[in-house]
Formats: C-alpha cells, structure tokens, sequence
C-alpha cells in the first residue's frame, strides 16, 4: 500500500470554486451549505468538538446559568418543584428499603457462579467481538456491558476499577492503554467509570467521544445532578434497576456510533425536500406552536434524518443532544402507536435538568416523529392539541405525502454527480453542523465493505485532525482506492475514489463534487433559523 499525505504541497492546485477563490479564505457565499443563520451550535473541528463533549458538566439545576431556568424566567412562569426532582426523591426512598438486600443477592449470587464467570471470560465468542464498552460505578458495581451480562463479569469490573484507582492515587486520571492491536480506553465521569476495549481502527480520542456518547444517553434518562446525589447517598447501589429498560438505548447508540458518519462528524444530516415542502412545514410548526408558552424546541425528523427544526430565540440545539432523540426514536418501537409524554434531559443544554417532550408520529401512514420539548411538565393537553392541528395542515397542504415521497426517492447515489471514478464521500458544512452523503454502492454493497469504508473515513478523519500534526489535506494511495480529506474554515470532506486515479483527476472530480453539491444545497440542508 502506497500512503501519501499533504498539507501545503496542493495550495496552489486544489479545486476552485470561482477563478479568483483560494484554499481556505473566509466564508464564501458559494461554498455548499454555507449559512449566516445558525440553528444548531457549530463546531468548527474535531479538536473543538470532542473538548465539548469531554468537558466535566458543572454547575446545578438551580444555578442561575441553566438554560431551563432561563426559560423560565424569560416566560414569567416558575414551576413547582424544580426540574428532575419528582424522581430523584422517590429513588431515593427505594435506595433507602432496598439497598442491603440488593446488596446480599447480588453477593450470594456472585459466590454461587464464580467458577462459572473465569470460564464465561475465556468464552471466544464473547473475547472475540471487536469492541467492547463496559460501565461502572466508582465503587466497582457493574452497570452495563454491550456484550455478556455484568453478573458474569463481576471480576472483570473489579480489575478496571482498580486500575482507575491505582492511577488516581498519584493523582492523576487514566486515560488509555495500549497492548498489542487493543486499546483500553478509560472515561471517568464521577460517579461514573466508562470503559472501551477495542481493535478497530477507532483511534482513542473517537472512542473517548463515543463514551462520552455513551454517558450522555445515561445523563439524559437521569439528570447530571440526580445522579451524582444518588451516588453520594448509597455509593454501593446497584444503579442498573434506575436504568432498567434503556439498554435497548444504549445498544442502539453503540451500534449507529460504529456505522453513522453523523457521530464522527458532530453534524447531522436532513431528509432532503423540496424547498416549499420544508418551508410549509416549518411555517406550520410555528403557526400552531409560537404562542405556547415555555415551549423550548419544536421538530420533525425521519429515520435519523432532520426534516424541521423551530426553536425559542436565543437557544440553539447540540448536534450531541439531536443525536440522543435520534436514538431515542430509533430505539422506541412503542412511539409509534401512541402520543406520549416524557421527560427528556439534553446534556449539552443543560445536563442538569428536564425537559418534557411529547413525542409522537405524525401519522399511521407517515414515518415522520413529531417532537414538541417543552419546560413545562403540565403541558401535555396544549401539546397534543397542537399537534393534532399541525397534522391537519400538513395533510391539506400534501406535506404528509411529499415527506413519504422523499423518504423514498431523495436519495442519491454519486452517479448524480457525474465523476465516474468517484466511489463515496462525506461532506460536512460547518457553519450549519450538517452533512450529505450519497448512498452506498458497488463496490460498498455489502455489511463489510460499508464497515471497511467507514474504517477509513475513522482513519482520515484522524489524520487531519491529529493533535500532534494535523493536516489541512490528506491523499492516500492506497490498492483498493484512493482516499481524500479536505478540511477548511467552511467545511470537511472525506471521499474515497478508484484506487488508479490520479492526483490531477482527483481534484478536478472534488471540483465538481463541491458544484453539484452547491447546486443541490437547498434540498440537502436546512440553511435558514425559524424561531418561535
């Protein structure tokens, strides 16, 4: 395999949008998916974004700085009992009556199957899976594994809260371990210890990302808060009886963060409609929706897909927290027959308080979910009411269909954009945090090929956003293709092409990409801010 790659050595020779455009200047009106209006928090690199995700929350659910309470404040509407409180106190009465004998099964448990988990550890089949995500207490009780059952690990749990602690005791955090093709990569997140083994090509800062991930979908069931106050009080409770039932969440998450370039780009991607579809939708949104009170973010989505976003004036959405609904709606079958009502915490909004969402399809015949987030926990009636009307509207207006239609025709393959030696590509606009890519074709048909493709986006994504060297383009030769990344102040692309290409055909195919991609922009990206 031949591996070449560059940062300077193109400057001068690198696709051009206008005659007169170069390489890395200032927002241009003609770069694709370029938007003054920002809808949701833009990160402009992965460096950026991964500090976001990694940093520590801080602060309470009463802090004068939370987003809810500012809400709150600003709608002249205070709500009794504060936010996530209800269910922090009455976990709190079953940590008191439970703990000691949840304590006692789980040790005679343990007693009675000790033999039985050495062998279930040397099990090939469990040993064997690519990557492992474990999490834990600090105390060292088993909360979840991807794999297995944490009773039958108990011991493994053990040796990775020891190694937390041995580290901590010289005051410092451990962060990784590498032996052999195998990283053990270590998030402490108090009271939390999340863990990832793995040998794929993830490198360690995204399996950090994809832990951090992971604690948020925790956080966003909990609260920030409650569960560190859960924690001081029984600091040997079992916590999985809290999260009974969201595994199927976390499973979800683990599987779209080893497949979905949404994560590993921190953007997200939009149903692609027809300009006055999604402007009939939004408007219809916030006719119904504007003069609700307390009424933080309206939206519509598809098949981990944004298809509308309305939001109150001076709040922004996280690519992270849309992430968690995508998730949460992907991994709900129940959503589909029912309205529902639930308290929902985004962790980068505020990790530390709910909001109330109801949360329900359009229609028996549309595949699209409506989610209404609001701060007001009574609000369920009013919201419900506005659905009904939004659904009817859409209805008339033929939006229900012309979603259907788009859900089954937009999507497109890279033969739409006449470069026949170009395979696949990401594309990532910064200033919108969204992104397009077509789908999947020869020779990216199959499971495999789509999990190697995605293996080398991970790689070239961490080459040019190396901490220690990192790149403004790469270009690698490699025998089944060659692949690129570009990164500048408006966007990053990842592309893979035929494995003969040459580097002058390379950029002129790049060339028309981004053309096609401007030319189509409308369609593929929410480019305007609708607010309430």
């Amino acid at each position: 395999m031949a591996d070449s790659c560059f940062d300077g050595e193109l400057e001068g020779s690198v696709p051009k949008l206008t005659s007169n455009e170069a390489v890395g200047d200032e927002l241009k009106d003609d770069t694709p998916g370029v938007s003054g209006e920002i809808m949701l928090v833009n990160t402009d690199s992965f460096e950026e974004c991964n500090h976001d995700l990694d940093t520590q929350f801080s602060g309470g659910e009463e802090g004068p700085d939370s987003p809810i309470r500012k809400v709150q404040r600003e709608q002249e509407h205070e709500l009794v009992g504060g936010m996530g409180k209800v269910s922090v106190a009455d976990d709190d009465d079953k940590i008191e009556s439970e703990d000691a004998v949840q304590e006692l099964d789980l040790e005679d448990e343990n007693d009675k199957e000790e033999s039985l988990d050495e062998e279930y550890l040397q099990s090939p089949d469990w040993i064997q899976k690519e990557k492992h995500v474990f999490i834990l207490s600090e105390s060292g009780k088993p909360i979840y594994t991807r794999y297995g059952k944490e009773d039958r690990i108990v011991t493994l749990f053990g040796l990775m809260q020891a190694l937390v602690s041995f580290v901590a005791d010289s005051d410092d955090v451990i962060r990784c371990i590498i032996a052999g093709d195998h990283k053990f990569v270590f998030l402490v997140r108090s009271p939390l210890i999340l863990v990832a083994v793995s040998y794929s090509v993830a490198s360690i800062p995204q399996l950090l990302m994809q832990l951090t991930y992971v604690q948020n979908q925790i956080i966003s069931v909990l609260t920030a808060s409650a569960l560190t106050r859960m924690f001081e009080k029984r600091r040997n409770y079992d916590f999985r009886h809290l999260l009974g039932g969201t595994e199927r969440l976390l499973d979800n998450l683990l599987n779209l963060l080893d497949s979905h370039p949404s994560f590993l780009l921190g953007a997200i991607q939009c149903l692609p409609l027809t300009t006055s579809i999604r402007d009939t939708i939004t408007q219809t949104v916030i006719q119904y929706c504007s003069k609700i009170k307390n009424l933080v973010f309206g939206l519509i989505i598809c098949q981990n897909q944004l298809i509308s976003l309305v939001r109150m004036k001076k709040f922004l959405l996280h690519p992270a927290d849309l992430h968690l609904l995508f998730n949460l709606v992907n991994a709900t079958e129940s959503l589909k027959t029912s309205e529902n009502w639930m308290p929902i915490c985004l962790p980068k909004f505020d990790p530390n308080g709910y909001l109330y969402g109801h949360v329900s399809y359009l229609a028996d015949d549309c595949e699209a979910c409506l989610l209404l987030l609001s701060v007001d926990r009574e609000q369920f009636f009013t919201l419900s009411e506005a659905k009904q009307k939004i659904v009817d509207r859409l209805r008339r207006h033929h939006c229900l269909e012309g979603i259907n239609t788009a859900i089954r025709t937009s999507s497109y393959t890279v033969k739409a954009i006449g470069a026949p030696e170009l395979r696949h590509f990401l594309y990532k606009s910064k200033t919108t945090a969204q992104y397009t890519c077509p789908e999947y074709t020869a020779p990216y048909h199959t499971e495999d090929e789509q999990r190697r493709l995605f293996g080398l986006y991970q790689l070239l994504h961490h080459r040019v956003h190396s901490v220690s060297r990192p790149l403004k383009m790469v270009y690698m030769v490699m025998d089944a293709q060659t692949l690129l990344g570009w990164v500048t102040k408006e966007f990053e692309l990842y592309a893979a092409l035929e494995p003969l290409v040459t580097k002058h055909n390379a950029i002129v195919y790049i060339n028309k990409l981004l053309r096609w991609i401007k030319s189509e922009e409308n369609r593929l990206f929410i480019l305007n801010s609708p607010t309430f």
